[in-house]
Order: C-alpha cells, then sequence, then structure tokens
C-alpha cells in the first residue's frame, strides 16, 4: 500500500450521482469531477479561488479514495508551499505558464528532483536520488503547473512478470477503476488514468512503451495522447525501450490534453531522439483544434488488423463511430494493412530493457541498494519479501538477460528493422502513405502495437460503455474486464510527429458525440469540492 499519504483528513466515500456543479464563493462552478484548464484559469483569475485551495481540495479527494483505489503512491509534501508561491505570483501580476498554479498527476517512473521518490513501484528504487528534475518534470514546472504527486503503476511499467495484473506494484497494491468495482485499470499508466477519471487533479502524465497510456485512458473514460517516439523527452524516466518508450498527457478532454502536451514536448539534449523533432518550433496544439476537422479528411480503417467478432458491444460502437465521422464529411477508406498479423517478438523489448535500465540507474546520485544491471535488479526482486515474488514472477526479465545480448549486438538490430518493417511499409506508416490519409481508426483495445513498433502517435477518444446489466468477466487475479458501464476508446493513428492532426480529428469526434459527457459516471467519486474550502 501507499506509504506516503499523510493527510489529517478523515476519508469518506460516496457513490456516484452527484451534481456535476459545485459553488464557490456562491458563483455556480463546475465540480472537480469535470473540471477544464479553462475553467481553473478562469476561477484562478477571478479570484474566486487559490492554487493553495486547489491543491488542499485535490488532497483531501485523493485521501477520500486512494484507501479503496490505491491510485496515489505519493502526494508531495511541498504542494501547499509550491502553490502558495504560484499565488504570491500571480497576485503580483506574473503567471509562468498555460498551467500556473494548476495541479498535475505524473507516473511514478518521472524522476522529480524532490521530496518524492521515483520507484516504478519496486521497493528496489524507494530512497533513491536523481541529480536533478526529470525534463518532464521540469516543463510541467515551467509552464507552471504543481506536481501533486506520483501516481500508482503497473511495477516496472508493466515490465516484470508474465502473470501479474495491469495497476499492480509491490510499493503501491492494487490500482481499481472507477467505473466498476475491482475494475482493471488498464495499462501500466493506472494510476494517472483512475486519478484523472475522478478529478484527483486536473490530469495526469503517463508513459508508454506499448498500450500504457490509451489502455488505461479508455478505461477511464478520458483523452490520451500517445507522443511520437522523440517529441517528449525520457530523461530520468525509468525505461523500458528508447526505440518505444514515450510520455503523454492523459486529460478529461482533447483542449486540456493539448494544452499539457505543447508544454511538455521539444528537443532535449539529454535524449538524443528529441532531435528527430522535424519543426523548428513546436506547433500549437491547441490552435489545431477545429470542430470541423473531419469534413474532408480520409479516414482509413484497417480491416484485416481488426479483429471483428471477439467484441460485438465494441465493434458496434466502432461502426457507429465511423458512420458519425462520414456524416461528419470524412470519407472512410480501405486501408487494410500489407502485414496483418505481424509475428513481432520480445526481443527489442528486453535487448533495450538490458541497456536503458542499466543507463537510468548509473544516473542515480544515490542507490540505496547498490543496484547497477537488471541482474541486480532481479536478485533483489527474488530476495525480498516485498516484493512478492514468487507469486508474481520475473518472467519478462528472465527472457531480456536470457537473450545474453543487449541492443548493441546485430542480433538486436535485424529484430529492430522488422518491426520497423511490421510498422512502416507492412502496417500503419505504408497503409497512411499508399491511400493518402490523414489518419487510421482502430478501437483503442487493438490499437497500441500498431503504433508502437513504429514509435508513431495515437490519440484515443471515449467511444463508448457497456450496458449497464452487461455480464462481469474477470481475469485470473480478479480484475473486472468487462462489465456495467465500463468505458471503451476509439483510436487516431498517424504519422510521425503528425500530433496536430490526430488532435484536431480526435477534437472534432469529441465534440461531435460528447460521449464522456453523456455516457455514465464512476461508481466511485469524492464528495469534496473547491467550496468546501473557500466558503460560500
Amino acid at each position: 500500500m501507499a506509504r506516503f499519504i499523510r493527510l489529517a483528513l478523515r476519508a469518506s466515500v460516496i457513490w456516484a450521482g452527484l451534481a456535476s456543479c459545485s459553488s464557490v464563493k456562491g458563483v455556480p462552478f463546475p465540480s472537480l469531477d469535470d473540471v477544464t484548464v479553462d475553467d481553473l484559469e478562469e476561477g484562478l483569475s477571478r479570484g474566486l479561488f487559490t492554487s493553495v485551495d486547489l491543491v488542499t481540495a485535490y488532497l483531501a479527494r485523493i485521501a477520500q479514495v486512494n484507501p479503496v483505489l490505491h491510485v496515489m503512491n505519493e502526494v508531495n509534501p511541498d504542494a501547499i508551499t509550491i502553490a502558495a508561491e504560484l499565488d504570491a505570483l500571480r497576485a503580483n501580476g506574473t503567471t509562468l505558464g498555460p498551467l500556473h498554479g494548476i495541479p498535475i498527476i505524473i507516473k511514478d517512473n518521472i524522476a522529480t528532483f524532490d521530496k518524492m521518490n521515483n520507484t516504478a513501484g519496486s521497493f528496489a528504487l524507494v530512497g533513491a536520488k536523481v541529480p536533478r528534475d526529470s525534463t518532464m518534470a521540469a516543463k510541467l514546472r515551467q509552464a507552471g503547473a504543481i506536481i501533486l504527486g506520483k501516481a500508482n503503476l503497473s511495477q516496472w511499467a508493466n515490465y516484470r512478470s508474465s502473470n501479474s495484473s495491469s495497476g499492480w506494484s509491490a510499493y503501491g497494491g492494487q490500482v481499481t477503476g472507477a467505473y466498476y468495482p475491482n475494475e482493471d485499470p488498464g495499462g501500466s499508466s493506472s494510476g494517472s488514468g483512475v486519478a484523472t477519471s475522478i478529478g484527483l487533479a486536473l490530469a495526469a502524465l503517463g508513459t508508454e512503451t506499448s498500450g500504457s497510456i490509451i489502455s488505461p485512458s479508455q478505461r477511464g473514460n478520458l483523452v490520451g495522447i500517445k507522443p511520437t517516439v522523440g517529441l517528449t523527452s525520457r530523461y530520468l524516466v525509468i525505461p523500458i525501450s528508447s526505440h518505444q518508450d514515450t510520455i503523454g498527457p492523459m486529460a478529461r478532454t482533447v483542449k486540456d490534453a493539448a494544452i499539457i502536451l505543447g508544454a511538455i514536448a521539444g528537443p532535449d539534449p539529454h535524449d538524443n531522439y528529441t532531435s528527430a523533432i522535424p519543426f523548428p518550433k513546436i506547433p500549437d496544439y491547441v490552435a489545431a483544434l477545429n470542430a470541423s476537422a473531419l469534413s474532408g479528411a480520409r479516414i482509413g480503417v484497417p480491416l484485416n488488423a481488426i479483429n471483428t467478432t471477439s467484441n460485438p458491444t465494441e465493434i458496434a460502437a466502432f461502426n457507429a463511430a465511423i458512420a458519425t465521422m462520414q456524416a461528419a464529411g470524412a470519407t472512410i477508406v480501405d486501408a487494410n494493412f500489407t502485414v496483418a498479423n505481424p509475428n513481432t517478438t520480445a526481443i527489442v523489448l528486453g535487448a533495450d530493457f538490458v541497456s536503458d535500465l542499466a543507463a537510468y540507474l548509473a544516473e542515480l546520485t544515490y542507490n540505496p541498494h547498490d543496484l547497477h544491471t537488471l541482474s541486480d535488479v532481479r536478485d533483489f526482486t527474488r530476495s525480498s519479501a516485498n516484493e512478492s515474488y514468487p507469486d508474481r514472477d520475473t518472467a519478462r526479465w528472465d527472457a531480456a538477460l536470457a537473450l545474453g545480448y543487449n541492443n548493441t549486438d546485430i542480433r538486436f538490430w535485424e529484430d529492430l528493422q522488422r518491426n520497423y518493417y511490421w510498422g512502416g511499409e507492412g502496417g500503419l506508416l505504408g497503409a497512411l502513405e499508399r491511400n493518402r490519409l490523414d489518419a487510421v481508426v482502430m478501437p483503442t483495445s487493438q490499437a497500441a502495437g500498431r503504433a508502437a513498433i513504429q514509435g508513431a502517435p495515437v490519440v484515443t477518444v471515449p467511444m463508448g460503455f457497456y450496458p449497464g446489466d452487461w455480464p462481469v468477466t474477470r481475469n485470473a487475479r480478479g480484475l473486472v474486464q468487462q462489465g456495467p458501464n465500463v468505458p471503451f476508446g476509439l483510436s487516431f493513428l498517424g504519422g510521425k510527429f503528425e500530433e496536430e492532426k490526430l488532435i484536431a480529428l480526435a477534437y472534432a469526434f469529441e465534440q461531435k458525440t460528447q460521449v464522456r459527457i453523456k455516457g455514465p459516471k464512476p461508481y466511485l467519486v469524492p464528495n469534496i469540492e473547491l467550496g468546501d474550502f473557500t466558503g460560500f
């Protein structure tokens, strides 16, 4: 269980069904369940509340639900102090950026140079120290954001076991989703997704190697942006694969996600992948928002790469989404992939992890368990009573170490080139080019791998929900895979560094459908609002 939430607040939890609006100093104001960047900026600018009020409310909301959902590993003990400093700057007429004074949660593999840990959910890294903020944390602070805390995750970003569960870590316990009791939260950025879905902060950062932003986003009825590999720096983010890892926002609206992406994107001399960014200035992703973007767009559907029989409810919603896009003026194109079912292997991730984990550990200025290699980390995990071994195995590490080489070996290069073909000419990028497409669309549950192996971007938006009478199905660890009101999403996949185009299309679909607003609400939400701290 999380060990660093030390709040002098009584926990109380209520079921969903609350009104979506509250009141601050007698002024109607959206609930923190649904509030946007624009709402918070307006409230702060008008003096309806302060950033200290906002942080205090969010911390209280976390204290209410964390004993049930295990969303947060730590909260920032300096959050209120930082908020007060940002309030003082605002009072003097200075704002640092679009997120000034707004709390954001980050996944517990994104390092901060402060009093918080960076653990990847493992006791192996509790107490370890980094030399400075990760570039992602530094960029958030530069934009004025308050880093509220570290979200729980699938341990080591789901790169340890073959028999674990999404959202479980030794350090934080099992994250569960908020739309159905004991819901599988999806992906490794699970705490980030659940926290955002019920308003424990404005939004969150997640990381993705293959599915770890878009999967928990869909399970939380959220927008998730998985950027092109190299658009956002991975410096001092605990890695899996330098060829596939990327960091992106998880938010309740496309606009909020676009604002955050603009704040964190850009070149970084500490991450040479960012040197591939093809434009001299990061695009204005908010300016790209266009409610009419679907009109005239060419949208590809790779039917030979979509399983249309495994989940009729999701496929029916996907077909309805295609009809919606067509009615909005999009041209729908049959865009099959040349290689329908690529035979990808674990070699790229395994060899990358051997190299990239060692590189991260070498950056530590304090390494409490003297861990320098994957073998060291495996030995610690197997010998520590806190790490739930052997109940949760180390099979992915075992396979990586069994390769006997890292990502400098020619055998790694050969597998990487196969991946690039399957995601390139044989897959997503080939379909985009041959058919002159603006994007490919797929159900989010089937989309991740197609972009991951090529490092291409994906934007997922809410698409639908299982019906209220849907039967519950569970995985081997007892988490609910399908059940009443559990959400699922639609993904827009595009070419490298074409986030502007995908964001515009996703925004147009969001505005046309309003799935998040119209759909079922979480079964579990906090009942604390800003008005509880500012007075009526």
